[in-house]
């Protein structure tokens, strides 16, 4: 392992002291080995892995009391303001920035693979129409290894290599052809002579009698931002998810489809999705201010405000809320939705109650108001942080089988009861 300080942590065990080193990163707190506590019959209990790392990584970093995000070093609001989603998976899958040349040739790479085999077509025949599109992408993702079982030798390089751009590449096309499926309308193939999420919103939206159908440069930007503040997001439940999945030697598919489902969870991938179904519930304009104060007595919980991870702010939040603001000014939606959540986004930053507690609007927010305005329904939410999240889970699923690696195997504080002798019962 990289990193070694030299210093070291003593443990006192059964009055004997175990030394356990300690290793440091580019950034970030210092870690503490503790391994050898296995030698000494004890493990360490840690809940929800918080104090724990799993690995070891080169690829994004966060700090949440500062409010930082950054993949290969490069924070968060620069790659949004000056890259787009592709230069981004070239960074997060390569460790640098593309130069002109790598980006064209990459993008064309990527591009070139968007197409879906024509027989997938009969996978999404065996759902029902009204089924969950998550539902369909954790089932459709998964037989992707069926029709590219040649590829699947997770120990040579070349087929890691394709399988991730293929992932890229075609994940978008069965994220669309999920949407399609739920709505009864032809599927539609990809344009490579479109860029990725242009392609990708004509994918969703352009129907075979509607040949003159152009994606609104605004939206498309919009939507290659939200790809990209979605791409990685460190060691969250479902990259652990994939990585996890991915120490047992399971092919990519298998391991991105097992990253889809954990993403699923309202607690994970669902929170913009919980975002609109929080103005559902508020109802209308006059609800909101009533609404807020039930926050403060913690009758209701406010969806879409503060993170988990950043105790500050979201880096990813203040980028997005100029993309909404710009997609809102440019669609000139009178939505009475959106109003309800641009007079929530108006108390939370003015209250001192929810500046004190930083609760302040976070990606999520940002990201269900832009999705809603474009015409994406609710249920397609997830779909679109999978889509943009499968870089994040291939690069670290690439990292992990680039280097030796162990099978996770998570240890547990067992309560249950202990041993004791079966007595048979008289059956007759």
């Amino acid at each position: 392992m990289s990193g070694t300080t030299g210093k070291k942590a003593v443990l006192t065990l059964n009055d004997k002291n175990i030394e356990l080193p300690i290793y440091s990163g580019t950034l970030g707190p210092d870690v503490i080995d503790v391994k050898d506590v296995l030698a000494q019959d004890y493990f360490t209990f840690d809940p929800g892995f918080m104090a724990t790392s799993s690995c070891e990584s080169k690829i994004t970093f966060i700090d949440g009391d500062k409010g930082v995000l950054l993949h290969r070093g490069y924070p968060i609001a620069q790659l949004a303001e000056k890259a787009d989603y592709l230069e981004v998976c070239y960074l997060l899958l390569n460790g640098e920035l593309p130069t002109a040349a790598q980006k064209k040739e990459f993008d064309a790479l990527v591009m070139n693979h968007t197409m879906v085999h024509d027989q997938l077509r009969k996978f999404f025949e065996g759902f029902r129409r009204d089924a969950h599109p998550m539902a369909v992408m954790c089932g459709v993702v998964g037989a992707l290894s069926a029709f590219y079982h040649d590829g699947l030798d997770v120990a040579d390089p070349k087929h890691r290599e394709i399988t991730a751009i293929r992932l890229i590449a075609k994940i978008p096309t069965i994220a669309a052809m999920s949407y399609k499926y739920t709505v009864g309308q032809p599927f539609m193939y990809p344009r490579n002579d479109l860029d990725y999420a242009e392609n990708f919103l004509h994918m969703m939206f352009a129907t075979p009698a509607d040949r003159d159908y152009k994606v609104n440069p605004i939206l498309a930007k919009a939507m290659d931002r939200i790809f990209t503040l979605h791409a990685d997001h460190e060691q969250n439940a479902s990259t652990s998810t994939v990585r996890m999945a991915g120490s047992t030697g399971a092919n990519p598919y298998a391991c991105i489809a097992a990253g889809i489902a954990a993403l699923w969870g309202p607690a994970h991938g669902g929170a913009n999705e919980a975002v609109l179904k929080m103005l559902d519930e508020i109802g209308t304009i006059e609800n909101v201010a009533p609404f807020m104060e039930k926050v403060k007595t913690k009758e209701v919980k406010l969806m879409g405000f503060g993170h988990r991870v950043y105790k500050n702010f979201d880096p990813r939040a203040k980028v997005m809320k100029q993309t909404c603001d710009e997609v809102l000014e440019a669609l000139g939606i009178n939505d009475p939705q959106l109003a309800l959540a641009m007079e929530l986004e108006k108390i939370a930053l003015s209250d001192p109650y929810f500046i004190e507690r930083k609760l302040y609007p976070n990606v999520d927010f940002y990201s269900g108001i832009i999705l809603k305005a474009i015409g994406i329904p609710t249920s397609m939410f997830t779909v679109i942080f999978a889509l943009a999240r499968t870089v994040g889970w291939i690069s670290h699923w690439l990292e992990m089988h680039s280097a030796p690696y162990k099978i996770a195997r998570p240890r547990q504080l067992y309560t249950g009861p202990a041993q004791r002798d079966f007595v048979a019962v008289d059956k007759r």
